[in-house]
């Protein structure tokens, strides 16, 4: 008992460690969403889930997974209701990184929706995955290619 006084600190953060290694094992299962590496994106989006993109207007025009919707956070937070016709789909959320994705996603859990996934790593783990990217096409390229 007088090493364990003695290391108190050692003892607290071996607590810290091991309650970390518990959430990151058991978070996702506690926050009611799947995270998902680029290959299984691959497959919900094959499979036809629904694709939401929460970036920036700017990150999202310079490329997109799929037919990905571009709505920011707080676009989703004040469309929620109709968003809700998605609910009992599929749903593949990402951003940049996978922080602002796993927000929405928890966000979209407490809404009542049931199948949502956030891609972990986003359209980085995307691009890394060597996986290809959409790209908005102005009016004025599409008229051209027309010709």
């Amino acid at each position: 008992m007088e090493f364990v006084e003695e290391q108190i600190l050692l003892f607290v953060a071996l607590g810290v460690i091991i309650a970390m290694l518990v959430m990151s094992y058991f978070g996702d299962k506690l926050s009611g969403f799947q995270t998902v590496s680029a290959e299984e994106a691959v497959r919900l989006y094959n499979n036809g889930a629904w694709v939401l993109d929460v970036r920036t207007d700017a990150e999202y025009k310079s490329g997109f997974i799929g037919e990905a919707v571009n709505l920011t956070p707080s676009e989703v937070s004040s469309q929620l209701e109709s968003l809700k016709s998605h609910q009992a789909e599929n749903v593949l959320v990402y951003c940049q990184s996978g922080a602002r994705s796993a927000s929405v996603a928890k966000q979209l859990v407490k809404a009542g929706f049931t199948k949502v996934h956030n891609l972990s790593g986003g359209v980085m783990s995307w691009r890394n995955a060597g996986l290809p990217l959409n790209k908005v096409v102005s009016k004025k390229k599409q008229k051209r290619g027309a010709k």
